[in-house]
């Protein structure tokens, strides 16, 4: 007999009841009880699941959710993602431990069970949405994602050079002590003297503090800053790792607009403070225009809050003339300012630095001894022996020239492959801002993207609100050869092909304006 929508749906509310466990969030515990189906053999090898919308809707869960957890398992090896059909139990299932799930062991605090540690963490970010790529990305022909490794830019010989420098006898003094809340003074120079001048900015060695990257600076500040009483408003869309970071002291998060020019600043509600990417909005790209940054100063002194601006890729510019940073503007100390001394170079390398009044700065040295002493001595003298050689400037300019050349191409890719998408050139940066038709959900592009080698950022992840669906996303060009840019939009036309065919979507071929 022919099962009804209705039994059918009560086989799948069976099949994957959550199971119990208050501290678990909700996308780990969907995880575990599809895997323990695989694994009891309920759901054999081959057999096929609900789409995320049905799953969804059976469960009573977001959409947002159960694609998150079909993305992880198809990550861990046990589903598959197969074009026009969807998703599956993959023939190579790996067994996984399984958790406990009695009540006793789910309190941690049984004799003889291990502890549960999600009931006793007290601040956790494993539900968090947050940028993410497959262990295995490097394998994908198309890696649109953010943080790699380009080999075909890496300054391998130049950067070579100064880790050999730095290790000389006659250089050992001035890296192998232990500096406790201090750092290299000779990283602090070449920040002071040769990069915060191009961005108009003038700070006192006292006004300054090493990082280990930009994140680690958003985590500093909110240590310092915020609390539950705290009202700090986030760009939205905006950067989830500073969301993810500043939210562990869970401030009353105001959700601020932005558009074409970046954060709309004139209907700014009651905040302490606002973060904001005004070189380069993340995610959009869409760079804060000059009477914007004067009217946000002006009401930041108006209304005593103060502005945390992060100075996303402003060195990758290729267009236009550069804006100055709001900490140049700024007359009343009212910007703290966060940069990035080693993203250009390799993430990896995690290497930032926050620019801040002395009495500020002097509290976060205390705090980040507490938790790292400081950064890396070593690898502060040598990259400021790579900034005082100029292998920072020419290496910028040749991002800058690869940037450029592979816009030009990912636009023209976009117009022939993907004529009915939306996107608007940057004026620098490595990223293009997509916005496809409407009936595209990005989440569900992306995990079809993957059956045809491309990975892309789905746009959910940049909202703390996403709209549903979220036709959203953004491509990530430093990581990608230019020779496969083509290529891989194509791929991700096929991939959008098959999910119009898969979602019986009518797919629109007339082409958009696109302003460069």
């Amino acid at each position: 007999m022919t099962n009804t929508p209705r039994t059918k749906n009560a086989q799948w509310e069976s099949l994957f009841a959550l199971q119990q466990g208050p501290g678990l969030p909700l996308q780990q515990r969907l995880r575990l009880s599809v895997v323990q189906a695989i694994l009891d053999g309920r759901l054999p090898m081959g057999a096929p699941l609900p789409s995320s919308r049905e799953l969804a809707k059976v469960l009573a869960l977001s959409r947002n959710t159960v694609t998150a957890a079909y993305l992880q398992l198809v990550d861990d090896g046990f589903l598959e993602s197969r074009p026009r059909s969807g998703v599956f139990v993959t023939l190579n299932a790996r067994p996984v431990e399984v958790k406990p799930s009695s009540q006793a062991a789910a309190s941690g605090k049984v004799a003889g069970m291990p502890p549960v540690w999600a009931n006793r963490v007290l601040r956790s970010l494993t539900d968090q949405r947050t940028l993410s790529k497959p262990d295995r990305w490097s394998a994908y022909p198309f890696p649109f994602v953010y943080g790699t490794y380009d080999p075909q830019l890496f300054p391998t010989e130049a950067f070579r050079e100064c880790c050999v420098h730095s290790l000389a006898r006659s250089h050992l003094p001035q890296w192998t002590p232990d500096f406790e809340v201090n750092d290299v003074p000779d990283l602090i120079q070449q920040i002071r003297l040769r990069l915060l001048p191009k961005r108009g900015v003038f700070a006192l060695q006292e006004e300054i503090l090493i990082t280990v990257g930009a994140q680690h600076a958003y985590y500093l500040l909110a240590e310092a800053l915020f609390d539950p009483n705290q009202r700090l408003g986030l760009e939205e869309p905006g950067h989830p790792h500073a969301r993810n970071s500043f939210s562990l002291r869970k401030p009353r998060v105001i959700e601020l607009p932005v558009d074409a020019q970046g954060l709309v600043v004139d209907s700014l509600p009651a905040l302490d403070y606002v973060f904001v990417t005004p070189s380069h909005q993340s995610p959009t790209t869409a760079t804060l225009s000059m009477a914007r940054r004067q009217a946000l100063l002006a009401k930041a002194e108006e209304r005593d809050f103060v502005l945390i601006e992060d100075d996303y890729e402003a060195e990758n510019l290729y267009a236009g003339e550069p804006m100055p940073a709001l900490k140049s503007l700024d007359k009343t100390g009212r910007v703290i300012y966060v940069g990035s001394v080693s993203k250009s170079l390799s993430p990896s390398l995690r290497l930032g630095y926050i620019v801040a009044p002395r009495a500020l700065i002097a509290e976060l040295r205390e705090l980040r001894h507490a938790m790292v002493r400081h950064p890396s001595a070593f690898l502060q003298h040598a990259y400021a022996m790579f900034l005082s050689l100029g292998h920072h400037d020419s290496h910028a300019r040749k991002v800058n020239q690869a940037m450029q050349e592979r816009m030009a191409l990912a636009a023209q890719a976009l117009q022939l492959h993907l004529p009915d998408f939306e996107f608007k050139l940057p004026s620098g940066g490595a990223s293009i801002w997509v916005r496809a038709p409407d009936w595209v959900d990005s989440s569900e592009l992306a995990l079809m993207a993957r059956s045809q080698g491309v990975l892309i950022e789905a746009g959910e992840v940049f909202f703390a609100s996403p709209p549903y669906p979220c036709p959203f996303f953004r491509l990530r060009l430093s990581s990608i050869p230019a020779d496969q840019i083509s290529a891989g939009i194509r791929a991700l036309g096929v991939a959008v092909d098959e999910l119009a065919q898969a979602r019986g979507a009518r797919r629109s071929r007339l082409p958009h304006l696109r302003l460069a």
